[in-house]
């Protein structure tokens, strides 16, 4: 089954071209394992006003990329992108879960 899923992230202030030019060379590795465990369709986007990051991602089962934490690639991008988001003790990126609410075809 797909679903889509959506949440929201926070950029540390001055960090969006940091932010852009480390994902415009993200990790082969990084994408393969986004791809085998079924997100596609990935998209982040950016609002200057309150250095929110809204996620949005398709993912073919129940678990998407903020599902991977145990992951030793993910906990590696994780600390390659702590000093430029707001995080969690162990790195992860402090996110909060959106539930959809409206979907047009």
């Amino acid at each position: 089954m797909d679903t889509r899923q959506a949440f929201v992230m926070k950029l540390k202030s001055g960090c969006e071209e940091e932010y852009q030019r480390r994902h415009a060379a993200i990790w082969p590795e990084l994408k393969q394992l986004l791809s085998d465990s079924g997100v596609y369709d990935y998209s982040i986007y950016f609002d200057k006003d309150t250095l929110s990051l809204f996620a949005f991602q398709r993912v073919r089962g129940n678990q998407g990329s903020q599902d991977l934490g145990t992951n030793p690639i993910v906990q590696k991008w994780w600390a390659y992108m702590a000093d430029i988001m707001e995080t969690n003790e162990d790195n992860s990126p402090l996110s909060i879960a959106l539930p959809e609410l409206f979907h047009m075809d």
